[in-house]
């Protein structure tokens, strides 16, 4: 270059160059960020998967043949199910026994009683909770379909049903069950049967089924008490 003032070529090269390159310490600063980042993703992917495969057993239809999520009985209609119990004895099923309440409940009035739920998330639940209510004893679960389970051994059977599948289960119990059996239906009644007593209102009502009456036949008299309830003031 012409002129005592000029910057030489080779100092203008150097220049150009500096200009783009990063310093490093920018560099390391760029990896751990995108390091954060993949970490962050990670643990937010792996949170969501966790929780999907914990919830959704609970609210995954533990009856296949129809639509019937897991709802949690309430206090109200425990204590229905407990009154159409009085004078009873013998077993007692819950058909789609959810988290274990109606069973646990039966239990700690004297019955040996048994669940059947096909979310084995439940199940396991359940005895969880019978365990530390006391009951495990008397409170049974189990991982099954109602519809392979056969209930004739059993002198009660409770159900939480919904009216899809009341029909083909009203043929299956009157098929099975023996004669001084007892069905309560929680939410939804039978389509067909009569039932010997109602308890409640709205969501909290519960139907009481004597097998002798839905196949017209002379009903046993109840003679004892098999607990007493307490009174409420």
């Amino acid at each position: 270059m012409e002129g005592g003032g000029g910057i030489p070529l080779e100092t203008l090269k150097e220049e150009s160059q500096s200009r783009h390159v990063l310093p490093a310490s920018f560099e390391v600063n760029s990896l751990q960020k995108s390091n954060w980042g993949f970490l962050l993703t990670g643990l937010v992917g792996g949170t969501l998967v966790a929780v999907y495969a914990v919830a959704t057993p609970f609210v995954t239809p533990a009856l296949r043949k129809v639509c019937l999520p897991f709802v949690p009985a309430t206090t109200k209609q425990i204590e229905n199910v407990v009154k159409m119990l009085r004078c009873r004895r013998g077993s007692l099923v819950d058909i789609g026994s959810g988290d274990g309440r109606i069973v646990i409940a039966a239990a700690k009035k004297g019955f040996t009683a048994v669940g059947y739920e096909l979310n084995r998330w439940l199940v396991w639940y359940s005895r969880y909770r019978a365990w530390r209510e006391g009951v495990h004893g008397s409170a049974k679960f189990y991982i099954s379909d109602l519809w392979k389970v056969t209930f004739s051994q059993y002198s009660n059977v409770v159900i939480f049903g919904v009216p899809q599948m009341m029909l083909q289960l009203e043929k299956k119990l009157e098929r099975e069950l023996e004669d001084d059996a007892r069905v309560i239906a929680c939410r939804f009644p039978f389509p067909h049967w009569t039932p010997d007593h109602v308890t409640g209102e709205g969501i909290d009502t519960v139907w009481a089924y004597d097998a002798s009456t839905f196949r017209g036949r002379e009903k046993r008299p109840c003679t004892s008490m098999h607990f007493q309830l307490p009174i409420q003031a």
